[in-house]
């Protein structure tokens, strides 16, 4: 199976980092693009970016980009978020599970007591909202008889990053793409979390800015937002897409695997030598 490039996709979380990138990619390669997020105008947020923005960008390299707000704690929002994409496209080819809720004090060292108990918020908006888009997606993909799932995922789902609130979160939806694609299995559905490395994103600049010398040999191992979603866009491409259904993959060897480089030409490197290899769960199959 391999998707045609003709394709409707939900990215969600996509008003910045790497929703936004991804979604930029995917529209690049013609498809129509929901974009979800919850910012409207720029300063509702501290960063920069929103979903009206995101969504012109789409359709600026080439696809068709299309702003929902959506705030995905909110069910009855993810509802109507794929009732429209229902009602306007009839189908759903790939969705983009990305939207988590990153808490200002994520990065801060110290033990998990010491940190605010909102940092579980990822378990609402990030690992939850994961289920929920996928429960409300289930019946468009369903009645394509072919679709891509993809949780954004990290490292931090097998070693220790952040804590354990985002370890928690990330190990949930590594896990649930496993036990999904038990479930769509029959129904060429694939559904793979892929490890995305460092970002360059708009949280990570304003870091690295700060403190350029410092981070400097940090940031020429970065990856683009928008690098992630080439990646998707190959592997929506491969015909052995099922293969691969129920794994955990680092973006950056799917990237080998596929002749994909970043947006400057660099080749992005596995962090598998350092970090340990993937979390594996068996074959996510049910004889």
């Amino acid at each position: 199976m391999g998707l045609a490039q003709d394709r409707v996709v939900v990215v969600t979380g996509a008003s910045r980092g790497a929703g936004k990138g991804i979604a930029l990619a995917l529209g690049a390669s013609g498809a129509t693009v929901y974009v979800t997020g919850r910012t409207r105008h720029e300063g509702d947020a501290p960063l920069p970016g929103t979903v009206g923005a995101t969504a012109e960008a789409v359709t600026a390299a080439g696809g068709k980009g299309i702003a929902v707000f959506c705030d995905h704690a909110d069910d009855e929002q993810v509802r109507q978020l794929f009732q429209r994409v229902r009602e306007e496209q009839g189908r759903l080819d790939i969705l983009v599970n990305n939207a988590t809720c990153l808490h200002d004090a994520l990065t801060v060292t110290g033990p998990f007591w010491e940190k605010p108990l909102d940092l579980t918020e990822i378990w609402d908006v990030g690992m939850r909202s994961h289920y929920s888009a996928a429960w409300y997606a289930a019946p468009l993909l369903l009645a394509n008889g072919e679709g891509l799932i993809v949780n954004t995922s990290s490292f931090g789902g097998r070693i220790y990053m952040h804590g354990p609130a985002y370890g928690a979160g990330k190990a949930a939806v590594d896990k649930m793409a496993h036990d999904m694609a038990v479930d769509f299995k029959a129904h060429n559905v694939a559904v793979v979390s892929i490890w995305m490395g460092l970002l360059m994103t708009e949280r990570t600049r304003r870091v690295f800015d700060a403190e350029p010398e410092k981070y400097a040999q940090l940031a020429a191992t970065t990856e683009s937002p928008e690098f992630t979603g080439q990646v998707i866009d190959a592997l929506a491409l491969d015909p052995g897409l099922m293969n691969k259904s129920g794994k955990v993959l680092i973006g950056a060897e799917l990237a080998l695997e596929y002749g994909v480089s970043d947006t400057d030409g660099r080749q992005p490197p596995s962090h598998r030598a350092f970090f340990g290899e993937t979390t594996t769960f068996g074959d996510a199959v049910v004889e």
